[in-house]
């Protein structure tokens, strides 16, 4: 509807101004000067072409209004060689005209050429400039974009700088006491004769280890990325399958896992395909997951490969050890078998309801094993 009015004025002001002229030097001055306005609208998609039909009614001397606006629509739109054509065009022809059929003095002579040059320049000069600070101002607000979008990368590289050295620093000096706590609990317990030291030397060798496995877990979660768990699971299926390898998905699962055991599922599985990925190219590979009595059981069987691959390795990785680690921290078994066919078995049994590391007696600030005698 704008677009309309516009184009409504932009042909009923010049031709008013045709008809409201006193002055007619010739008799097709008018029509002329009218057709030019009713072609205006053409300057949207031909601006030279629209130029073009005001020169007509340029050389009968009534066509400077059409011709401002044409000239005002190259600017906007067109080059600048086409500026400087149709500049020259809507000077020379009408000035000349002037000139050829007056006669003027020297002075008089550059004064018509001048005031044609202004008449013409003026209109695409400002259509021009009115582009340039469009642009500019786009540029400008590009720039700031940039710059912003700069800045904020920068300051989220600083932000996971300082996350990583936090963390490090984190895992370095409390991980190694827990470490410590841990190794000399486990000493105690297997060294001490009285059974209540025994029992809570394990506790505090339990307490030690779980406190290991939360640290490193928060350590974890400082990082951008959401953390992998058991919902992850479709999707990696589907990643491993993109890449080529045939599995089947059997989840049999119904019962609301824990964090820690939903990371861990997720990782015994991520870690079995990748095994069969480096060992067992081209093997069709079958994912099962149950949950009964409390346990949540992940088994992952591979097929004879059908391919041989790259880097044949009769024994396991470094993968499955620190796999198996994993899962003991969770209170789970691992369990790996070569089967005579060439398969590979790999199950995993985690529990539902992780056993508490202190008895239900104990102070959660430290107290000590329950004396049966105060039962």
């Amino acid at each position: 509807m704008v677009i309309i009015v516009i184009e409504a004025l932009a042909v009923a002001i010049p031709a008013a101004m045709v008809l409201l002229s006193d002055q007619i030097p010739y008799t097709w001055s008018i029509p002329t000067a009218l057709a030019a306005c009713a072609l205006l609208p053409l300057r949207r998609r031909r601006p030279l072409v629209s130029l073009l039909f005001c020169l007509p009614a340029l050389l009968g001397g009534l066509g400077w209004p059409p011709t401002v606006v044409a000239l005002y629509r190259i600017g906007r739109t067109s080059s600048l060689r086409v500026i400087a054509l149709s500049v020259t065009l809507t000077t020379v022809l009408p000035a000349t005209l002037v000139v050829a059929t007056q006669t003027l003095t020297l002075g008089a002579v550059l004064l018509t050429y001048s005031f044609t040059l202004f008449m013409s320049g003026a209109p695409a000069a400002l259509g021009a400039l009115i582009t340039t600070r469009q642009d500019l101002t786009t540029s400008l607000e590009a720039t700031k974009s940039a710059r912003a979008a700069e800045l904020e990368a920068r300051e989220q590289s600083a932000r996971a700088s300082e996350r990583a050295r936090i963390a490090r620093e984190i895992h370095d000096a409390v991980g190694h006491h827990a470490t410590l706590i841990a190794v000399e609990s486990a000493a105690l317990a297997a060294t001490t004769t009285d059974e209540a030291t025994r029992e809570t030397a394990n506790r505090l060798r339990s307490l030690a280890k779980e406190s290991l496995s939360e640290m490193r877990t928060a350590l974890g979660l400082l990082n951008t990325d959401p953390p992998q768990t058991y919902a992850s699971i479709p999707a990696l299926v589907d990643r491993a399958r993109a890449a080529g390898l045939t599995i089947r998905l059997d989840d049999r699962s119904t019962t609301p896992i824990p964090p820690s055991i939903s990371r861990a599922a997720f990782r015994v599985i991520q870690e079995a395909l990748t095994n069969v990925t480096k060992h067992a190219p081209g093997a069709p590979v079958q994912v099962r997951i149950l949950d009964t009595d409390n346990t949540l059981t992940i088994k992952v069987t591979n097929g004879h490969p059908t391919t041989p691959a790259p880097n044949p390795s009769p024994g396991g990785g470094k993968g499955l050890v620190g796999l198996s680690e994993r899962v003991s921290l969770v209170g789970g078994t691992l369990t790996t078998t070569r089967r005579d066919d060439g398969g590979f078995d790999l199950t995993a049994t985690l529990p539902l309801t992780r056993p508490s590391k202190v008895d239900t007696d104990d102070s959660t600030f430290g107290g000590s094993a329950r004396n049966p005698a105060n039962a």
